[in-house]
């Protein structure tokens, strides 16, 4: 609890810090929510003239494509500097982090708390709409409204594994900022839409090597789809709950492999 009332004052102090700037922050936060608007009005013009692609409706890939941006502005909210460790790396700034009454994780986690109110914003009005919609046809039932909240929080929980297992890498090479363009931002893009799109390979490497794909289109075909059974959700929870735990040691492995600056 204490640990945990820490992290509640870095991270309000980082929270003031980001506000002495509030053009800066109020601009970004309109820019992000037109980026992710014209990114999927694209699509929706493409969906609207075909009705569908490989038989997933427009509000079906609305649905993946809101809760994986939401589990995104999540993950990024609470460890937006998990994914620049590497400017911790080369600058030497880690070195700091180091010598704070904290673990290194938890002090990184604090240092720039981003509310991603354009990424809430954008993902929150998409996924409405779709639900709405297929409520209204009856595809999906109430129930979905917890599960879908229940996927958003587990997909964080999965985004952020990758994400500090990919940033872990950067002990051994320093330079990960391609290797992230890869495990980060190209499989969540890639899983924003239906995996029935890409082959059986890439597919079985957005479930396992880098399974961005657990975070919404398995948890998905439950709640859409009802298929595989009830036992779905809960299985997506304990494979994040694994893979968290095995990233987590994979930290501590690359944290004790860590060689200072010296500055």
């Amino acid at each position: 609890m204490n640990m945990i009332r820490l992290f509640a004052l870095l991270v309000k102090a980082s929270v003031r810090s980001r506000m002495q700037y509030k053009f800066n922050f109020w601009l970004s936060t309109v820019l992000a929510a037109v980026v992710n608007a014209t990114d999927f009005l694209l699509i929706s013009i493409i969906l609207w003239k075909f009705d569908r692609i490989q038989g997933w409706s427009l509000y079906e890939i609305g649905f993946l494509y809101a809760t994986v941006m939401l589990s995104k502005a999540l993950y990024r909210m609470f460890a937006n500097d998990v994914h620049h460790l590497e400017k911790y790396l080369v600058s030497g700034d880690l070195d700091g982090l180091l010598i704070r009454p904290i673990p290194v994780l938890l002090a990184l986690m604090s240092q720039n708390f981003r509310p991603m109110l354009g990424e809430w914003t954008q993902g929150t009005i998409i996924l409405t709409v779709c639900i709405i919609q297929m409520l209204g046809t009856g595809q999906i039932g109430w129930i979905a409204i917890p599960l879908t909240a229940l996927v958003i929080v587990t997909g964080a929980f999965i985004l952020f594994a990758i994400g500090l297992g990919t940033a872990t890498f950067g002990f051994w090479i320093t330079r990960i900022s391609d290797l992230q363009n890869l495990t980060e931002d190209a499989a969540r893009t890639a899983v924003q839409y239906p995996m029935e799109l890409y082959p059986v390979w890439l597919r079985t490497l957005l479930l396992t090597a880098v399974p961005v794909g657990m975070a919404n289109y398995v948890p998905a075909l439950y709640i859409l789809r009802h298929a595989f059974g009830p036992w779905l959700l809960p299985g997506v929870m304990a494979f994040a709950a694994l893979f968290l735990w095995l990233m987590f040691r994979f930290w501590r492995l690359g944290l004790s492999r860590y060689q200072s600056t010296g500055s």
